[in-house]
């Protein structure tokens, strides 16, 4: 069995986004699946060459992060010229022709999996290559619809409206014409009017942390956050957690903000310090007290939540941030919606830690049920394809709000 598995960026042998992370983690459940597994993608400038067999498309730069206004510009008058999304527009690079010449030379394959929905919208003749399988990292319509609502400017407001109008006519095609479509939250998958299909297998995720290393007790920061803020609906979630959460927080609690940014920073009180991009991402979690999980909008499942949960950290949670998780937390995880409980909820659980109070728990056991849930959702789309052997049960809700409830 070989799969091309289709996503706009090769993995690097260091994830630098929770999207990245997912794709790692699911290519490897087909793996683990038996699947013989080509990548296929634009590969980050500067990045090494990606492990494993795979089809390099060749460099591209297409992150928000670090591209100038004149990039930015390009990138719309791209959208505009191909009536595509923006996010789709940036890929546009070659002909398609030239693109499906190339995946084919790599071939044949019994299906293609193309995750996320901007590498088919800019070429749809991806899904003629073998039987398709869409994976719904977000419901990529309503987050653009969101940030219409939030933006400031009547251009941005026109752009986004734009985005949600294309987005959502594009992810209805591909839901179309996909064999399995995958959602990484069962609402996600009601969103996209997919409630009651067979062909919808909702994922759990793992961010592969099954390796938990023994607590050495050395604290860096008493709060941290992680995330790719370039990613417009978590840069809402850190401007309010800076606007509205960190003025109420002791001057003596050290907050520590990592991951990259799309322009500077926002402003914050003087004990909270942006790192940019850390070299460990996990280690950089494991360094803090609590994690703060600020999220304020967007769709799909949150890496930075499902990590947290995996290396069994004290936190202080929106529901946002929690979204396709099941109501039963672990006892050292809050739920927060207002600044004011938020900023309370990380007082008293840095204050508890300081004290010595042991609030980190065991997620080895989390984590390995996810990749158990991952694994029988990605058989489970295989076996609709005649690719998969056996019976099991497809998961109908992901397992992670069964793991939290047990």
């Amino acid at each position: 069995m070989h799969i091309l598995f289709v996503t706009s960026l090769l993995p690097e042998r260091e994830p630098a986004t929770g999207f990245e992370i997912a794709n790692r983690a699911i290519a490897e459940a087909y793996r683990t699946a038996g699947a013989r597994v080509t990548v296929a993608g634009f590969r980050r400038p500067g990045a090494a060459p990606a492990d494993g067999p795979h089809v390099d498309l060749g460099e591209l730069a297409i992150e928000n992060a670090g591209a100038g206004a004149a990039r930015k510009f390009l990138w719309v008058i791209a959208a505009l010229r191909f009536g595509l999304p923006v996010g789709a527009a940036k890929l546009r690079v070659m002909p398609e022709r030239d693109l499906l010449d190339r995946l084919r030379g790599a071939g044949p394959f019994d299906a293609v999996v193309v995750s996320a929905a901007q590498l088919p919208l800019a070429f749809p003749g991806l899904l003629s290559l073998a039987p398709s399988i869409f994976v719904a990292h977000n419901v990529e319509h309503l987050s653009a619809a969101e940030m219409s609502r939030s933006a400031r400017g009547l251009g941005s407001r026109l752009l986004y409206r734009r985005e949600a109008r294309l987005l959502q006519a594009g992810e209805a095609r591909l839901c179309a014409a996909a064999r399995v479509i995958h959602s990484l939250a069962t609402a996600d998958a009601e969103r996209l009017g997919l409630a009651g299909d067979a062909r919808s297998i909702p994922l759990s995720l793992s961010v592969g942390r099954g390796d938990a290393a023994a607590d050495d007790g050395s604290r860096r920061f008493d709060v941290v956050m992680i995330g790719t803020w370039s990613w417009a609906p978590n840069r809402l979630g850190l401007d309010w957690f800076a606007a509205e959460v960190a003025p109420r927080l002791g001057a003596d609690i050290r907050v520590a903000v990592a991951g990259r940014f799309d322009g500077a920073p926002p402003a914050a009180p003087a004990h909270v310090s942006f790192l940019g991009r850390v070299p460990d991402a996990q280690a950089f979690v494991r360094s803090g007290r609590v994690v703060a999980l600020a999220t304020r909008g967007g769709t799909g499942v949150q890496l930075k939540t499902i990590e947290t949960l995996e290396e069994g950290m004290p936190a202080v949670a929106t529901p946002s941030a929690l979204r396709g998780i099941g109501a039963a937390l672990p006892g050292n995880v809050r739920i927060a919606d207002d600044p004011e409980t938020f900023a309370q909820a990380l007082t008293d659980l840095v204050r508890r830690e300081r004290s010595g109070e042991a609030l980190r728990l065991d997620g080895r056991a989390f984590a390995a049920r996810q990749r158990a849930d991952l694994e029988r959702g990605v058989r489970a789309g295989l076996r609709l394809l005649g690719l998969g052997p056996g019976d099991e049960d497809v998961p109908s809700v992901p397992v992670v709000e069964e793991a939290l409830a047990s």
